[in-house]
């Protein structure tokens, strides 16, 4: 596959601080503006309007019900629904009119939907016969892509042959070899047990690499698979933007307490229990004060900010998680995140303070 040809006009997660910048990156990435979308009374999706640059690995996030899946059929051509408004511009097209066949999109689903009674080869030049490119220039883009995702050698294979994983990477050539404007992935992880699931992610992290100028938007619901693949990762609520950022930016700075337990754990303080008395936020009313559990440590009594007792301890192999129950807030446990092996062994019904930094906590909206 050529991609060598492709210009890379921005780099992933930049900022698009005026219009004429959300416009330039948008020209060969997607721009989807004020988008709404209704079935019947239900609003799905609320006045969305978001860019995603060319060259981008946008991972979109959120629980059952909250609209990814539906942007994500937005994007792809598949919504058809009784109150629809919005555009949609990709690589500089307007495409909210136009049919599916016609996107050049790239899309790769939950259930991978290889034929078959297809070999591998066959299942990934689907695509191009249906578009009646020529036989050899067939060729050529098949063992490009087979290529690019390490299945070389398997074109002869026939699809009940291979495992979970190298179905999917078959699917995922498929979705590649048309070379997409766009790829489109729902939920492509979920189907793997762990330990596959965490390979697979690392192959698509380095798939991204591989193709810079590929834009990618990846719809789960896995933290996991946001922290690791995304440039930046959209958190979606109720059919609107619960923060837009890097994966970092969401994770250290998160806007409100649903984003920052939507990233992993974290404790939320009242902001009189977190800070000192002769600390400016102590007074702190409209915030909170978010503490994330690996910030804390387990320190003797009396040499830290907060004192407790030990509630529960749960060892995870390399990790270990501790509650620890305040003496200040009795009603909800504190979390924390050990090494295992290092500091204290924590024991149940020991009394402990907890040490942290204080530029390790950050004041966010309930």
């Amino acid at each position: 596959m050529n991609t060598a040809s492709l210009a890379h006009p921005s780099a992933p997660g930049a900022a698009l601080d005026t219009p004429e910048a959300a416009r330039a990156a948008a020209a060969g990435g997607v721009q989807i503006d004020h988008l709404t979308v209704r079935f019947g009374a239900r609003t799905v999706l609320d006045d969305l309007s978001l860019t995603i640059q060319r060259g981008e690995l946008l991972t979109v996030l959120g629980r059952s019900g909250c609209g990814k899946t539906t942007l994500l059929r937005f994007i792809a051509g598949f919504i058809e629904a009784d109150g629809l408004a919005g555009t949609l511009t990709v690589a500089g097209r307007d495409l909210t009119h136009v049919p599916p066949h016609k996107r050049n999109l790239g899309l790769l689903f939950q259930s991978y939907a290889l034929f078959p009674h297809l070999s591998v080869f066959e299942n990934v030049a689907f695509g191009l016969r249906a578009r009646r490119i020529p036989a050899r220039e067939v060729a050529r883009r098949v063992a490009d892509a087979l290529k690019l995702v390490q299945l070389g050698d398997a074109g002869h294979v026939m699809p009940a042959q291979l495992s979970g994983g190298m179905q999917q990477r078959v699917a995922l050539a498929r979705a590649l070899v048309i070379e997409p404007d766009v790829l489109l992935l729902d939920e492509p992880l979920s189907a793997l047990d762990a330990n596959l699931r965490a390979s697979v992610r690392s192959e698509l992290k380095a798939l991204h690499e591989r193709l810079p100028n590929l834009t990618i938007v990846c719809v789960t619901h896995d933290q996991d698979d946001a922290l690791v693949l995304s440039d930046r990762t959209l958190l979606m609520r109720d059919g609107r933007i619960a923060q837009l950022g890097t994966p970092q930016q969401l994770y250290d700075t998160p806007a409100d307490g649903f984003v920052a337990r939507y990233l992993g754990a974290a404790n939320l303080l009242p902001p009189q229990i977190a800070f000192a008395m002769d600390d400016a936020r102590h007074n702190e009313r409209e915030r909170v004060a978010c503490l994330r559990p690996e910030a804390l440590r387990i320190v003797p009594l009396g040499d830290g900010q907060l004192h407790g007792v030990i509630a529960s301890v749960e060892w995870y192999g390399a990790v270990v998680s501790v509650a620890v129950v305040l003496d200040a807030l009795p009603n909800e446990p504190v979390l924390v995140t050990l090494q295992r092996g290092h500091g204290m062994a924590p024991e149940k019904g020991a009394r402990v303070s907890l040490r942290y930094e204080a530029g390790d906590v950050v004041l966010i909206k309930p």
